[in-house]
C-alpha cells in the first residue's frame, strides 16, 4: 500500500478535498441566492392578523399562563433520541456484510453507550410520570 499523492487529492476528476469543498462553496451559494430572492422578492403583509400567536387553527383566547408538565417534553426528547437510534441501527443492518465485525463491535459500543445513557436518565428519576413536590419558595404566583 503506498500513500495517495497530493496532486491526486486536488484533482476535479478524483473524490476528494478539492470536490468537496466545491460542492460545499456552490450549495452555500444557493443557500444565499435563495434566502435573498425570499427576503427580498417576498410579499410582506402586515396586520393585526399576522401578528397573532397561530395555534394550529384555533383562535388563542385568555392569558397564556398555564403550566404544561415537563413529562410531555421528555417523552418528546426521548422518542427523538430513541427514532435516531432507530435509524442509525437501520442503516447499520442494511450495510451489515460489507462493515463487518469492525460495523458489529461499533454498534455495540453505540448500543450500549445509549443504554448507560437510558439508566442514568432512568436513575435520576427522568422518566417518572406525576407530580412532584416543589421547595417551599415556590408557589403558583411565583416563578421559582
Amino acid at each position: 500500500m503506498q500513500p495517495a499523492a497530493t496532486a491526486a487529492n486536488l484533482s476535479p476528476w478524483e473524490p476528494g478535498l478539492l470536490a468537496m469543498l466545491t460542492y460545499g462553496a456552490m450549495v452555500f451559494a444557493l443557500m444565499l441566492i435563495l434566502l435573498f430572492f425570499c427576503t427580498f422578492l417576498g410579499e410582506k403583509k402586515g396586520g393585526r392578523e399576522k401578528e397573532r400567536a397561530y395555534e394550529s387553527g384555533v383562535i388563542p383566547t385568555g392569558l397564556a399562563l398555564l403550566r404544561s408538565p415537563t413529562e410531555f417534553y421528555m417523552v418528546a426528547v426521548f422518542f427523538l433520541i430513541f427514532d435516531v437510534e432507530a435509524a442509525f441501527i437501520f442503516s447499520w443492518a442494511v450495510s451489515f456484510y460489507s462493515l463487518g465485525w469492525t460495523g458489529w463491535m461499533f454498534m455495540t459500543f453505540f448500543i450500549v453507550l445509549l443504554l448507560f445513557g437510558l439508566f442514568y436518565v432512568w436513575k435520576k428519576g427522568g422518566l417518572k410520570w406525576g407530580t412532584t413536590t416543589l421547595p417551599h419558595s415556590c408557589n403558583s404566583k411565583t416563578s421559582c
